[in-house]
């Protein structure tokens, strides 16, 4: 990898001695654009992120990196598929399922399950609901408390 990163770096070095041998717009322009890409890609070797990323997953706060159910069961759940997938729950986890989702009001409820049992983005559920990005986003992250607060120490769904 050092030796990828030192390769950019004399890259870099060649390519801005010759914007300033270049003379026309339209080439200096072009060799411009190659600088500003080796910079974007020793800053991604660099850091080990894509540039321009400001918050990284590691920086989020732990409810918003918290998935409160498996989200492939709660995807089972929804299409209550019988087949042979091991992916597929038993009776039982679909009746602590439905427990767990009763102490739900119905918005709360629609909201968190196209959130995350057909896995609509909180956008497509505003537009479909009638209500704004961020109303879905707040319901969702109120069934999610209700739905820790149900479980309790109990194993995540």
């Amino acid at each position: 990898m050092e030796d990828m990163i030192d390769g950019y770096k004399d890259t870099r070095r060649i390519l801005r001695a010759l914007r300033t041998l270049v003379t026309n717009g339209a080439e200096r322009q072009i060799v411009g654009d190659m600088i500003g890409d080796c910079d974007y890609s020793l800053q991604w070797m660099q850091t080990g992120r894509r540039p321009g990323n400001r918050r990284g997953i590691e920086r989020r706060a732990a409810y918003q990196r918290e998935k409160l159910m498996d989200p492939i069961r709660m995807q089972s759940f929804v299409q209550a598929s019988s087949g042979g997938s091991p992916a597929n729950l038993s009776e039982d986890q679909r009746s602590r399922i439905r427990e767990v989702l009763s102490g739900l009001t119905e918005r709360e409820r629609d909201c968190y399950v196209m959130a995350h049992g057909e896995c609509f983005s909180l956008a497509e559920i505003g537009r479909m609901i009638g209500i704004s990005k961020g109303t879905v986003h707040t319901y969702v992250q109120r069934a999610q408390k209700k739905i820790s607060d149900k479980l309790g120490d109990q194993a995540v769904l």
